[in-house]
């Protein structure tokens, strides 16, 4: 009993002299990175430049998509005249057509998914710099990203970063 005792009254003794040192020395605060980066200039300009390159994409794929159903109506009005040999020809034609589109397809999103990292990357990059650089400046210990979903609790004496890193960022 008189040893579970000590071993409490031990643990409370951490707990308040971890708490005491973390109050004097650690500094907490937070941000929405995602808020952010909606408001950000550079992420509006990159999803205009994504959904060009989308846009180029999907007329590719509308005009490989007209010439196989041209090509199949024209199957369709000529098939009971046709040889075996030329029916087997045209029909392996559709089937290589409609190949090549789910592959375009397929390459399209990889495409598009590349595309966006590759816009992206520098943007993120742009506001992680700046907390870094706020968080530096106002002798943070530790800022956490409240837009993860992770983060279920931040204390009271953390401070909301958010007008800091948009005011280094030059953002209204």
């Amino acid at each position: 009993m008189m040893k579970t005792m000590s071993k409490i009254v031990l643990m409370g003794l951490m707990l308040i002299s971890l708490n005491a040192v973390s109050q004097s020395r650690a500094k907490f605060g937070h941000i929405d990175t995602q808020k952010l980066l909606t408001i950000m200039p550079d992420r509006i300009n990159a999803q205009n430049e994504l959904q060009k390159h989308t846009q180029e994409l999907e007329t590719q794929l509308s005009a490989m998509q007209s010439e196989l159903e041209k090509k199949y109506n024209s199957y369709l009005t000529q098939k009971d005249s046709l040889s075996e040999l030329l029916k087997q020809t045209k029909e392996k034609e559709l089937q290589d057509l409609q190949t090549r589109i789910q592959s375009f397809q397929a390459q399209a999103q990889q495409d598009l998914q590349k595309k966006q990292n590759e816009l992206m990357q520098p943007i993120i990059q742009k506001v992680k710099d700046a907390v870094t650089k706020v968080a530096k400046d106002k002798g943070y210990s530790y800022i956490f990203d409240t837009s993860t979903g992770v983060l279920l609790y931040w204390p009271e004496n953390s401070d909301d970063i958010f007008p800091l890193v948009k005011k280094e960022l030059g953002i209204q």
